[in-house]
């Protein structure tokens, strides 16, 4: 995949684009190395490969990031590749964690795969749009009142419990007295 710098006139597939496709690709990753350090945002159309660090959010059509990447922020984009290090949520299409990869934050996809060795801390969540999910909705879905259903309830003791066993399903973690 990067494994060597493309001769001219050969033709480049991106990560995500299967081979015999329509188009042939002659984008070339964008690449941070390994003592490079960005503190903000990286967005791009194409591909991007990180060995380096990035402070801030990153979102591209594709992502690698090598082993000794290191990234506290969000990733948005259709295909990543995690073997290095990120602190923040992931929204993509396929997600692969490899062996060693760290991540601690919410995984929001719509393929993933994980591989023993990887380290994961949070939520993972499947879904058909994982590009189209708003951060708002990353935790558990919660009903809207509107304020007129609301003033129509009268409000009793009787109603706070049912309130109480409706976090603790929603939220597997919270604790109810």
């Amino acid at each position: 995949m990067f494994t060597k710098k493309p001769e001219a006139g050969d033709s480049v597939t991106k990560m995500g684009e299967r081979l015999g496709g329509e188009s042939a690709s002659k984008m070339i990753p964008s690449i941070i190395g390994e003592g490079l350090t960005i503190t903000g945002n990286v967005a791009s159309k194409g591909e991007i490969q990180v060995d380096g660090e990035i402070q801030g959010d990153i979102h591209c059509g594709s992502l690698l990031l090598g082993d000794t990447a290191q990234v506290v922020g969000g990733v948005i984009a259709e295909d990543i590749v995690v073997r290095g290090r990120v602190v923040g949520s992931i929204k993509g299409v396929r997600v692969t964690l490899q062996a060693q990869s760290h991540i601690e934050g919410d995984i929001i996809h719509q393929s993933l795969a994980i591989e023993q060795g990887a380290y994961f801390e949070g939520k993972s969540r499947r879904t058909d749009n994982p590009l189209e999910v708003k951060a708002s909705s990353a935790g558990s879905p919660r009903p809207v009142h509107k304020p007129s259903d609301l003033d129509s309830k009268p409000h009793d003791e009787a109603s706070a419990p049912r309130a109480a066993e409706s976090d603790a399903t929603d939220n597997p973690g919270a604790v109810t007295a």
